[in-house]
C-alpha cells in the first residue's frame, strides 16, 4: 500500500475545480490517475479486511445521498438498498468497492471504516498544528499510565501529523472525540473513519510510514481505559445539572512528575497549549490547587511570564 507520488486533485462535479477538469485535458488525465490510484490502495485495504467507502479532496463521502432532495426526519443509513449513505456504504467486498468508486468518479481518497469487523479499528489520530504536540502528548500519557505503544500500522498525513491503528475489542464501541483525551489527539472510533494510505486531498497526499506493519497491533488495555466512554443517548434536560450525572475521572497514579515535565520540556509556539493541558489533568485527579505554584514555577522556565501562567492555569480550572 505504499503511495505513489501524485500530481493532481479531483473534486465533486459540483467543485469550480471539477468544472475547471472538464474543460483541461490535461487536469482531467491527472484527476483521472488520481482516481485510479485511490481505487487501487482502496482494494488493497479491502483485501486486508478494511471497509473502505470513496472520498472527495475534501475528505468527505463522495458518493451523493439519494435522499438529498426528499429529507426525511428518520436518516436512511441504507436500507433503501442505493449507495450515498456515507460510512453505512463501507465495505470490503472488492466488486461494491468498485461500484462505489464508478458512482463517484471525482473521489481521489478513501476512508477506512473504524470499529466494525475484523479488526474493530480505533484510529489514533495526532495532530501538530495550533500548537498541539499530539505524538507527545500520547507519549506521555503511555508513561503517566505505564504501558507501552506497540508498533503498529502507522500513516503520515499532509499536514505533518499521523495516524496510529490499533486493534480494538468487539464491544463496548469506542466512541469518536476530538482533543478529549488530549490536545492534538483525536479519536476515531465507531461510525468515524480515517484517510486511507495512497489517498489524495486539496491538503495533499497520505502515505505509509516506512517499514510500518501489515496489520493493526491491538490496542494496549490501559489506553482503552483512557478513552472517553460513550455518550449516553438523549440525557434528561435537567438531569447534566446533577452531579451525580457528571463522569468521574478514573483512578490512576499520581501524574504531577510526568506532567510537570510535560510543561517543562515545552517547545516554543507550545507553552500555553501544554501547560493549558497539563494543568486540566491535574484538576482532573483532583490536584489543581495542590499543583497550582509548581506548574506555574515549570511554566517559568519556559518562558512565560508569571501572569500567563497564573491566566492559563485559572482557565484550566475553570474548564
Amino acid at each position: 500500500m505504499a503511495s505513489p507520488h501524485l500530481t493532481a486533485t479531483g473534486s465533486h462535479p459540483s467543485h469550480p475545480a471539477a468544472r475547471t477538469a472538464r474543460h483541461s485535458p490535461r487536469t482531467a488525465r491527472h484527476h483521472g490517475d488520481d482516481h485510479a490510484a485511490a481505487l487501487t490502495h482502496a482494494l488493497v485495504a479491502a483485501g486486508r479486511g478494511y471497509s473502505v467507502i470513496p472520498l472527495t479532496r475534501a475528505k468527505l463521502p463522495a458518493v451523493r445521498s439519494p435522499h438529498h432532495a426528499d429529507p426525511s426526519p428518520t436518516p436512511c443509513r441504507g436500507a433503501c438498498g442505493r449507495p450515498g449513505h456515507g460510512i453505512h456504504d463501507a465495505t470490503s467486498d472488492p466488486i461494491a468497492v468498485r461500484r462505489l468508486f464508478a458512482a463517484a468518479p471525482w473521489a481521489t481518497a478513501y476512508g477506512i471504516a473504524c470499529g466494525v469487523p475484523p479488526h474493530h479499528l480505533i484510529g489514533i489520530d495526532l495532530d501538530t498544528k495550533n500548537g498541539a504536540d499530539g505524538l507527545t502528548a500520547l507519549r506521555l500519557l503511555a508513561a503517566e499510565h505505564h504501558f507501552a505503544l506497540p508498533p503498529t500500522v502507522t500513516v503520515h498525513t499532509p499536514s505533518g501529523g499521523r495516524h496510529l491503528y490499533f486493534a480494538g475489542p468487539p464491544a463496548p464501541p469506542v466512541p469518536n472525540s476530538a482533543g478529549r483525551l488530549a490536545p492534538g489527539i483525536d479519536i476515531r472510533g465507531t461510525g468515524g473513519y480515517l484517510v486511507g494510505p495512497g489517498s489524495r486531498t486539496s491538503r495533499g497526499a497520505y502515505y505509509l510510514a516506512p517499514g510500518t506493519p501489515r496489520t493493526p497491533a491491538p490496542a494496549p488495555t490501559p489506553l482503552i481505559t483512557l478513552l472517553p466512554p460513550q455518550t449516553p443517548p438523549h440525557p434528561h434536560p435537567h438531569a447534566l445539572h446533577h452531579p451525580s450525572a457528571l463522569p468521574s475521572p478514573p483512578p490512576h497514579p499520581n501524574p504531577a512528575p510526568a506532567l510537570l515535565r510535560f510543561v517543562r520540556t515545552s517547545p516554543d509556539g507550545q507553552r500555553n497549549a501544554r501547560l493549558f493541558w497539563a494543568a486540566c489533568r491535574a484538576y482532573e485527579s483532583g490536584l489543581g490547587q495542590e499543583m497550582a505554584t509548581a506548574l506555574t514555577t515549570a511554566a517559568l522556565q519556559t518562558g512565560l511570564t508569571e501572569r500567563e501562567a497564573r491566566a492559563t492555569i485559572a482557565s484550566a480550572a475553570r474548564h
